[in-house]
């Protein structure tokens, strides 16, 4: 008989917990004094590799976008969607709009992960409460290298809209604060910087999930 515990928690670390202490206060709420201190600076400036000059046999759209999102489930990512480019017409594009026939030539799809988020990045700019961003930074970064090993262009693009791609791709919907609600974790989500490829997917319309 197996016994299930359920999840391991450890007592006096949620997010009310530490209301009253200004260390905690500082390590959400306090932008870096010097940004050579983060690491999200770190991977942000590190140059992308080179696409292998051999494309990779690869299988059918379905199953290369079930490996794409088996590889982003592992490096962290909590809800993985694939978008068509541009995945609206121009005058709601996430794109940038004089860049959509571009990016849709170049880079037919793309890749949206989303890590949950304790504390929303754009309200805690702290190194605590860029964690998200980190994660997401790491994710991307990595896929994308993963991408271009295979033989296949990949960029990540830190200017489109991530949220609306993310609704798009059935990962939540928009709230009126223009923040992506989804039905697992709600508001509390950080879309990350998707990644634009040519690698052969399947554009989904649902959420999906380890």
């Amino acid at each position: 008989m197996t016994l299930r515990l359920g999840p391991f928690k450890l007592p006096g670390l949620r997010r009310d917990s530490h209301k009253d202490d200004p260390y905690w206060d500082f390590f959400i709420n306090t932008p870096a004094a010097d940004l050579d201190n983060t690491v999200t600076e770190l991977i942000r400036n590190a140059p992308p590799g080179n696409v292998f000059p051999t494309k990779a046999d690869i299988h059918t759209p379905e199953i290369t976008s079930s490996h794409v999102k088996g590889m982003a489930h592992y490096f962290g990512a909590d809800l993985v969607g694939i978008v068509k480019l541009p995945a609206h017409n121009p005058s709601t594009s996430p794109l940038p709009p004089a860049a959509d026939g571009k990016i849709e030539e170049e880079y037919p799809f793309g890749v949206i992960c989303v890590v949950r988020a304790e504390y929303d990045p754009r309200t805690a700019p702290g190194i605590g409460g860029q964690v998200p961003v980190q994660n997401g930074l790491f994710i991307t970064f990595v896929l994308s290298a993963w991408i271009r090993e295979l033989g296949f262009r990949a960029k990540v693009a830190p200017e489109t809209n991530g949220e609306k791609l993310a609704a798009v791709a059935g990962l939540g919907e928009i709230n009126g604060d223009g923040r992506l609600v989804t039905p697992q974790y709600g508001a509390d989500v950080h879309v990350a910087n998707i990644i634009l490829t040519d690698l052969p997917l399947a554009q989904d319309g649902s959420a999906s999930e380890p």
